[in-house]
């Protein structure tokens, strides 16, 4: 079994030698593949893009809906692509617009949560972290149940320097860097697995649940907390552009980083809603009775 996984790899590394001219053929097949076949996870996605833009007519959601599938094929093979991209391809195709404003902050001695959400290409803007920075770059990552496949993924992730923390070690690793100047890439989730742990809010008009990692790790070390906004400018080609959410993260109330993080997730999905991962269970747990929603 283990030989057919590096068989399985290997043929990936190969695809990824291929241009991404060529690689786009492939998306376009995947498109009428996972759309107009199988129809992947097509029930979860309308029922999510119905829920989350409530406002929008059936034409404009069925618009939004082909335009996300089309992007979905694009994400897959951008993603094969990571196993071999070079370090200037990937600035070239990921541009980062202002990481000054992480630099400032970094060489002022405070360490960093840089959050952003499933949105445009967020695994090439997580691959991108180290090469903007001049400090040690640290990415969240849920581990694979496959060890062939978690080692191969966590290799690709970290070629250019960000040193990978899997979810269970976090606690650990934060407690032995927090006197260290570094960067954490995390990945916002509005599904966690311990929804009564949550922070609750509105979020695409509905009670959303949010991992409350970013909040309560800045909260007890005292991190600044900046949003990257990723915006896809046309097939392959991505922007990269920094918010300030919290810096002096000490005087803040519980979930009010959860709330400011999410709300900015939520502009940009609003401005471009095609381009969010829309064929998760977002919405699957239910809000507890006893809790109340952050305002």
């Amino acid at each position: 079994m283990f030989i057919l996984h590096y068989i399985i790899l290997g043929i990936i590394y190969l695809i990824s030698l291929l241009p991404l001219w060529f690689l786009y053929r492939i998306s376009d097949l995947s498109y009428v593949i996972l759309y107009k076949v199988f129809k992947y996870r097509i029930h979860i996605t309308r029922k999510n893009l119905k829920a989350g833009l409530p406002n929008l007519s059936e034409g404009e959601l069925l618009r939004i809906e082909k335009q996300f599938y089309r992007h979905l094929g694009d994400v897959l093979v951008e993603t094969i692509k990571s196993f071999s991209i070079s370090k200037n391809e990937l600035l070239r195709r990921m541009k980062i617009e202002n990481a000054e404003i992480l630099d400032k902050h970094l060489r002022a001695g405070k360490s960093l949560i840089a959050v952003t959400g499933h949105y445009g290409n967020w695994e090439w803007a997580a691959m991108s972290l180290a090469l903007q920075v001049n400090y040690p770059a640290y990415g969240l990552y849920l581990p694979l149940k496959n060890k062939v496949f978690n080692a191969s993924m966590v290799r690709s992730r970290s070629r250019f320097g960000v040193r990978l923390v899997a979810v269970k070690e976090l606690a650990d690793k934060m407690e032995q860097l927090k006197n260290e100047t570094c960067i954490w890439g995390f990945i916002v989730d509005q599904s966690p697995a311990k929804p009564d742990r949550a922070h609750w809010i509105e979020f695409l008009h509905q009670d959303t649940a949010v991992a409350t990692g970013t909040d309560r790790y800045a909260r007890q070390y005292n991190l600044g907390v900046v949003f990257g906004r990723i915006n896809k400018v046309k097939r392959g080609y991505y922007t990269l552009k920094y918010e300030e959410v919290c810096i002096d993260s000490n005087g803040t109330e519980e979930g009010q980083i959860s709330k400011k993080h999410s709300e900015i997730l939520e502009n940009v999905i609003h401005y471009e809603p095609a381009y969010w991962l829309w064929t998760h269970k977002r919405w699957k747990h239910r809000k507890p009775e006893r809790l109340n929603r952050i305002r």
